[in-house]
């Protein structure tokens, strides 16, 4: 039977002299369901981008008393080319006046220019949704905040765990730019991003992290007529040594942006890289807006210590080759928000480790696990050499990995094809690296 113990700590929320106390990296795992009295489970989430706000939503529709923390002023946007796939327009309910534009062409350039049409295959019905983050962060925070989550404008700067299983975590943050707050809270959910304050207080273990940069670039209209529902790729270790560089048009402007884990500190080369090969198409254009942010390479070694649970790029969650953030951030961030709610009862109940590894970590792994190894492999496989990327783009023009590809990403299921024609893909797609691996070393022959 269930122990039942009333707690008898309360949860101020005051400002004070505060100095700061070294965190504990050790596990408390409380190991019996205790019923709250008086009072219904409490929870921070740090940070109010679409992992934060789309767990704070669950957590207040579902009976937690729940305090979303954003940064003061509003974290501005990191560089991301905004794009979401087609089934999260519905299972977030994303209302279509916040699309950009509704993209049904992809183009992708190999490292000699070769540009392959990638969308042959798109139903009439179905796009690529480009949004500006600015926009669908604030939507997604706002309805949070009407679901009953207490909104709390402050940078955290800390957090305290507890030395008894029983007490709270407090939570240190910077209000109005100076004066320092406390909050006690039951259970944390850190979606603070890839420099996650909450990750390192719970020692949650390092991870590799690319850096993206990207400039908005206004381009005069008959430049901007070209973008209206098209957006590019560009592979070559001109642009980037293991990742892809993207032009992706946004409403008035376009997004013109690269990547790396390897060559980090060569971020601004690369994108002078992506500059060159599409100079033709921006010159005459404005940059109206230069943004850098840190990506997860692969999810954190912890993900769950405590009652404290990380989701987003706070808990590695970007998939390798297509680098895409948005989906999984928001849906990992629900379907933590709702493992409290269930484990808790409504937030009638504390929770623990056990209950976070079982509700959210378990099934999320189920789930999403394989997808990531999987994207993490081609991006070994095609990302490596200029003669696999030459390979890529050609395996691109398949109208069968066409159709593969967008079914899996639009609908996030994997997509069932035929063994006849995945055999014969296999077979085309060693061909092509064959056959580029061969060009690529006569030509440094050549050179030498």
């Amino acid at each position: 039977m269930a122990a039942k113990i009333q707690t008898s700590f309360c949860f101020p929320l005051h400002s004070t002299p505060t100095s700061k106390r070294k965190p504990h990296f050790h596990s408390l795992t409380i190991t019996a369901s205790k019923s709250i009295s008086g009072r219904k489970l409490r929870a921070a989430v740090i940070g109010g981008g679409p992992a934060g706000s789309s767990a704070a939503e669950a957590l207040a529709s579902g009976g937690v008393e729940t305090f979303l923390f954003e940064r003061n002023p509003p974290s501005v946007a990191k560089p991301c080319g905004g794009a979401i796939p087609l089934c999260m327009l519905e299972e977030f309910d994303i209302p279509h006046h916040l699309i950009d534009r509704h993209v049904t062409r992809m183009r992708i350039f190999s490292p000699s220019n070769i540009a392959v049409d990638f969308g042959k295959t798109l139903k009439p019905h179905e796009f690529i949704a480009m949004l500006r983050r600015e926009v669908l962060d604030s939507y997604l925070r706002s309805r949070a905040h009407a679901a009953g989550a207490t909104a709390v404008v402050g940078l955290v700067t800390d957090l305290d765990l507890p030395a008894e299983p029983d007490a709270p975590y407090t939570v240190h943050y910077t209000a109005n730019g100076s004066s320092r707050k406390t909050l006690a809270v039951d259970v944390v959910i850190g979606a603070d991003g890839a420099n996650s304050r909450v990750a390192k207080a719970i020692g949650a273990g390092e991870y590799a992290c690319a850096i993206a940069f990207q400039e908005r670039i206004k381009l005069p209209e008959e430049k901007m007529a070209q973008y209206e529902n098209l957006a590019e790729m560009y592979v070559g270790e001109d642009v980037s040594p293991d990742f892809y560089a993207w032009v992706f048009p946004k409403c008035d402007h376009v997004a013109v942006g690269t990547g790396t884990v390897r060559a980090k500190r060569n971020i601004k080369v690369y994108q002078r890289g992506i500059r060159e090969r599409v100079s033709p198409k921006i010159n005459g254009g404005k940059v109206i807006k230069v943004e850098a942010h840190p990506i997860p390479e692969h999810p954190r070694p912890v993900r769950v210590r405590g009652r404290v649970a990380l989701v987003g790029d706070a808990a590695g969650y970007v998939t390798k080759c297509s680098g895409e953030g948005i989906y999984f951030a928001a849906k990992s961030g629900r379907v933590c928000g709702n493992a409290v709610v269930k484990a808790s009862e409504g937030g009638e109940r504390m929770i623990d480790e056990r209950d976070l590894l079982r509700e959210y970590l378990k099934p999320w792994d189920a789930e999403y696990v394989n997808t990531f190894r999987f994207l993490d492999l081609l991006q070994r496989v095609f990302y490596g050499s200029n003669a696999s990327r030459e390979a890529l783009v050609e395996l691109c023009g398949d109208e069968y990995v066409q159709r593969m590809t967008f079914e899996s990403y639009l609908y996030k299921k994997l997509a069932r094809g035929s063994a006849c024609d995945g055999f014969k893909l296999f077979v085309n797609t060693v061909g092509t690296l064959v056959r580029s691996r061969i060009v690529e070393s006569r030509m440094e022959s050549l050179i030498l």
